[in-house]
């Protein structure tokens, strides 16, 4: 057998070459960050995640639109990825009001950028990475394919601030809460100062429900004619949930008539959203949110330093709120727009079940409650948890 020349070696080599070059799709003009590095967080579920934000631009406008098909997260080195999220999973990252193409793609023009709203399932046992790595894939017009590869994301080896309960007894549903990227809370992003915050990241509303699953005590084609007292959440005792100092708080706020209509808030600020309020910095740089307290019944003021489970306040219907129900959410600070929302477990609770909204505002309807469930110990409740403290 003849050897082939050093010419056709050469061609060999640069025909494979170019196929490899013409295989490999190319890379996305795209850059990609967090606006807050996640932390670990197990809830009621027992799955730990991370939850985190990736806001990714099509830097040049003249790119034109590209069409994210598919996000890949991969732990530290893993070759395997932790998840991956295309079609109706790549849907449920999704801010409100954002939705896929026909294709199952997420279009983002060419000098503007989109949020994806991640929550990162780690393997039971697992410790946390120290980085998270991202692979992205586009379409460009022309239906080619690129990839933004090894995106990084530092992951923040804290553990999550362990809570006691922030109400007395009862059973509270956890409503728009944690993990639901399409509530208010983790949806809310806000721009300002240079900074991109979502200080509601984990935040939740805590509607009291009755010994059948039920928030009110009216029919549900007559809402709009119930008052404050046939809520069951009602006038509840709100709590100190960890030693602390008030670090603002407000009183004076009347309370509404349940869904009434709201005037758009003049700012996105404390006294704009919250109605009557207590915010408590239990920690540096960790400080508890309670908002729409019921006007008058205040226990505490600014400086004043006080126990877990004493008594602040109690739950009514004011600010930003269209029934009664208690806004509870962490921060970094004790303002609101600037500020990035913690994530936190409490040391114990009872899962009592699962249901929604407007399951809990139907009273006609039968909610399975599970009271006797044994109690769970430092998890964070997750949205549509039905939870007793």
């Amino acid at each position: 057998m003849r050897s082939p020349s050093l010419q056709q070696s050469l061609a060999a080599l640069l025909a494979a070459a170019f196929t490899i070059a013409h295989a490999a799709p190319a890379q996305a003009p795209v850059e990609a960050h967090v606006p807050h590095a996640p932390q670990a967080v197990t809830g009621t579920d027992g799955v730990r995640r991370l939850y985190y934000e990736l806001d990714i631009g099509n830097f040049y406008a003249d790119t034109g639109v590209l069409k994210l098909t598919e996000a890949a997260v991969y732990a530290d080195g893993d070759a395997r990825p932790l998840a991956t999220f295309s079609g109706p999973a790549l849907a449920s990252l999704l801010r409100p009001n954002k939705e896929l193409e026909a294709d199952n793609s997420l279009a983002i023009a060419g000098g503007t950028h989109a949020l994806l709203l991640i929550a990162a399932p780690l393997p039971a046992g697992r410790k946390p990475p120290r980085t998270l790595r991202h692979t992205l894939t586009f379409k460009t017009a022309k239906g080619e394919t690129q990839t933004a590869g090894d995106i990084p994301v530092p992951v923040d080896a804290r553990p999550p601030v362990t809570l006691g309960a922030p109400l007395r007894g009862g059973l509270w549903l956890a409503d728009e809460g944690p993990g639901h990227a399409q509530s208010h809370h983790w949806g809310g992003a806000i721009a300002q100062n240079g900074r991109l915050t979502i200080p509601q990241r984990y935040a939740i509303d805590f509607f009291g429900l009755d010994a059948q699953g039920h928030a009110v005590h009216a029919p549900v084609e007559k809402l709009a004619e119930s008052r404050v007292e046939d809520w069951a959440g009602w006038n509840s005792d709100v709590l100190a949930a960890a030693d602390g100092v008030v670090r603002d708080m407000r009183d004076g706020v009347a309370d509404r008539k349940p869904l009434s209509p709201q005037e758009e808030p003049p700012e996105l600020s404390t006294r704009a959203l919250y109605g009557n309020f207590v915010v408590l910095e239990i920690a540096p740089g960790v400080f508890v949110h309670y908002a729409h307290l019921r006007q008058g019944s205040i226990q505490v003021r600014p400086g004043q330093r006080v126990k877990r489970g004493a008594l602040l306040a109690h739950l009514g219907l004011t600010g930003g709120a269209g029934a009664p129900h208690l806004h509870f959410h962490v921060s970094d600070k004790a303002s609101f727009a600037d500020s990035q929302g913690l994530p936190f477990v409490f040391d114990s609770y009872t899962p009592a079940g699962r249901s929604s909204e407007g399951e809990a505002l139907n009273n006609t309807s039968a909610i399975k409650l599970s009271p006797q469930a044994p109690r769970l110990r430092r998890r964070m409740p997750l949205d549509g948890d039905i939870v007793g403290f």
